[in-house]
């Protein structure tokens, strides 16, 4: 009788840590970006809550305070990407942003962030 072994080879599994490995790096490199979109979300829902009128200039001041403390860091988003639109008797607080990954060599990930929120009450 023949035995017959089944299973993976060697040059097989190589490969395949290969492959895993790739994309566990590529993830070691995306997550905290999406880590801190989220957090730039609970500060915009923070804001919205909080309501009282207020003009542009303070918005952008409390939001990047709460996103401090949010480890969003503070290259990440530039005053000139919060904005407010006014629609319907009310304030949309919008906050758009991209941010670039380096990953390898000369490839990079580009990432586009936006999320809008209903502000309680229209700013002045």
């Amino acid at each position: 009788m023949k035995s017959r072994q089944s299973g993976i080879t060697l040059i097989g599994f190589i490969i395949v840590l290969l492959v895993l490995g790739f994309f566990a790096f590529m993830g070691m490199k995306l997550v905290p970006s999406y880590i801190e979109y989220f957090g730039v979300k609970k500060a915009m829902s923070q804001i919205a809550t909080a309501g009282g009128a207020q003009d542009l200039d303070s918005i952008r001041r409390d939001l990047i305070f709460k996103m401090g403390f949010q480890y969003v860091d503070d290259a990440t988003i530039q005053p000139k990407d919060i904005t407010i639109d006014r629609k319907n008797n009310g304030g949309m607080l919008n906050v758009v942003y991209d941010k670039r990954i380096h990953f390898l060599y000369n490839i990079d990930f580009l990432l586009h962030f936006e999320n809008a929120v209903q502000l309680r009450n229209a700013p002045v």
